[in-house]
């Protein structure tokens, strides 16, 4: 396995080789791609969350690696590229009001941004679009792009801070902390879980797919059929069947083509008590 990034991890991993690299220099991507001569490239590269800068910056960032990377890795001779995307990209949240055409959410729904780090990660799926469109369905390149959910890492469980700055059990215990993202989360060895199965079953996928990843059930101690009316009431209609522990997000793509299936979930995982 190879990483590539601006720094070196403080604690490297044994068995991986790291490269240190600006992915946003275009010529320097492509040199050191020509180099590594990768079979398969994975691009979690650029910033992670909405707002962290400038709108402009974030969006320029996001979508310039995302086109760097796929680009290299093509040129390079890589046949299997795979993007990361977002949940975000479907617009909910958005100030001007959302509602979609219903719960759960699955990639026939349009997504409808309503930041620039939403628009980015849409930009990185048409980019996996365009060069699957551009290699042609007769090309051995294949692209694919995933939208993980709210990524849980092992040590959160035990009660670290998520990338929000809540602990789980405090999601959880209450409700408005996970209801911006509609309860989604995923733990995060379930999407390297799901990246293996990909790469491995890349054959059965539609050149350019989408996929949602994420847990089986919501983030949640009720049915999202009585929590998301109370703290949205214009989705009370498109709830009503997330009942029991069933999530906003289907995985059900993932499922049928691939046999993926998450095996973590917050009632196995988490050690804090709720």
């Amino acid at each position: 396995m190879i990483s590539l990034d601006r720094q070196l991890p403080e604690e490297p991993l044994d068995g991986v080789e790291y490269h240190c690299i600006d992915l946003m220099d275009a010529k320097a991507t492509h040199a050191l791609f020509e180099q590594l001569a990768p079979q398969a490239v994975v691009s979690l590269a650029a910033m992670a969350v909405p707002f962290m800068a400038p709108e402009e910056v974030l969006l320029h960032t996001n979508a310039t690696i995302a086109h760097n990377v796929t680009s290299a890795a093509v040129e390079s001779g890589a046949t299997r590229v795979v993007l990361a995307s977002s949940p975000s990209i479907m617009g909910y949240g958005s100030p001007g009001g959302w509602v979609p055409e219903k719960l759960p959410l699955d990639e026939n729904e349009v997504p409808k941004p309503w930041h620039a780090y939403g628009l980015s990660k849409f930009v990185a799926e048409q980019i996996a679009a365009m060069f699957a469109a551009k290699m042609g369905p007769a090309s051995s390149v294949k692209f694919a792009s995933f939208r993980p959910c709210y990524v849980i890492a092992e040590e959160e469980w035990a009660g670290a801070p998520t990338q929000q700055g809540h602990t789980v059990a405090e999601r959880l215990q209450d409700p408005r902390l996970s209801a911006p993202a509609l309860f989604n989360y995923v733990d995060a060895r379930d999407v390297a879980d799901f990246l293996l199965v990909l790469l491995e079953r890349f054959d059965r996928v539609e050149n350019g797919s989408v996929f949602f990843v994420g847990a089986k059930d919501a983030m949640a101690t009720r049915p999202l059929a009585e929590l998301i009316p109370e703290i949205y009431p214009e989705l009370e209609d498109v709830a009503a069947g997330l009942t029991t522990d069933s999530p906003a997000f289907s995985i059900q793509k993932a499922r049928d083509v691939l046999g993926w299936e998450p095996k973590r979930s917050w009632r196995s995982e988490l050690k804090a008590t709720v």
